[in-house]
């Protein structure tokens, strides 16, 4: 299976995440007619219709059925009322399942949607919203290399897409990626409140530390060297960056970074398995 071979998808739901992915997808050259999108409402759907050329259907179960691959895009708290109701057109069709929601096992999906299904988990971030996401994959034993490549497309359209062995590794994605934009954030507004006790205006001290943050994105990213040597080559012996570095190490860093870390991937397995069936 491959994108030449006119695989087609239907995305169930079609909010923010999916609206992102099926973007992605079209500009990168996915033919517009081989993407369904199925939604309760049009509004969402008539927007997609008119600005990137989908199919769109209010029917769950024609989306399906028409599809090689469905992407399930809805809420974690409302998965299992629109899965159980497909589960005839899943049995019946057999098409390869991609589930962007977190905290859903693959083994509850499976139940839900009748079972023998082939499933792939997906932790996207919230940077796939602008083609710059990072993204987790797991694959149950149904699942061919053929069927995973052409999910690494579909997550590539957004972003980077990784695969984990395990099911428990998309609860590390999601403390190294799903939930760390925040982490960047929250570095980055309190750079903002900092620079404005200094006295630098909110405004230019927001586009200062946005901008910084770009770039050594940027760097990061491009450079032949990992991070550690990066920020070893912006510490000059006696210098003001090295005297913030010493700060940030002596008040316990790594530590609270490691904490935080953990925090979150604990609590991701507590949601998993509050969605156990």
């Amino acid at each position: 299976m491959s994108k030449a071979d006119s695989v087609t998808l239907a995305f169930i739901g079609a909010g923010n995440m999916a609206g992102s992915i099926i973007g992605g997808l079209v500009q990168t050259g996915w033919p517009a007619e081989q993407i369904i999108a199925a939604e309760p409402s049009n509004t969402k759907l008539d927007v997609l219709a008119e600005t990137l050329g989908i199919r769109t259907t209010n029917n769950n179960e024609d989306a399906v059925a028409a599809a090689d691959i469905v992407v399930l895009a809805v809420k974690p708290q409302i998965m299992k009322s629109v899965v159980e109701p497909l589960a005839a057109s899943f049995q019946e069709h057999k098409p390869l399942i991609v589930s962007v929601a977190a905290g859903i096992p693959e083994n509850s999906l499976n139940q839900w949607a009748g079972g023998n299904m082939a499933i792939v988990r997906c932790m996207p971030n919230t940077p796939s919203l602008v083609q710059l996401g990072a993204s987790g994959l797991y694959a149950n034993a149904l699942v061919s290399d053929e069927q995973k490549s052409v999910t690494e497309q579909i997550m590539d359209a957004v972003g980077i897409s990784k695969w984990v062995e395990s099911e428990a590794g998309i609860d590390d994605v999601i403390a190294l990626a799903g939930s760390a934009p925040a982490y960047f954030f929250l570095m980055m507004e309190a750079m903002i409140e900092a620079g404005e006790k200094m006295g630098v205006s909110k405004e230019a001290a927001s586009e200062l530390v946005i901008q910084t943050a770009l770039g050594a994105a940027t760097m990061a990213k491009e450079s032949d060297v990992d991070v550690a040597e990066l920020k070893r080559r912006v510490m000059s012996p006696g210098g003001t960056t090295e005297q913030a570095i010493f700060s940030f190490e002596d008040s316990g860093i790594r530590t609270m970074v490691d904490k935080a870390m953990n925090a979150c991937r604990n609590r991701a397995e507590e949601m998993a398995d509050a969605f156990k069936d």
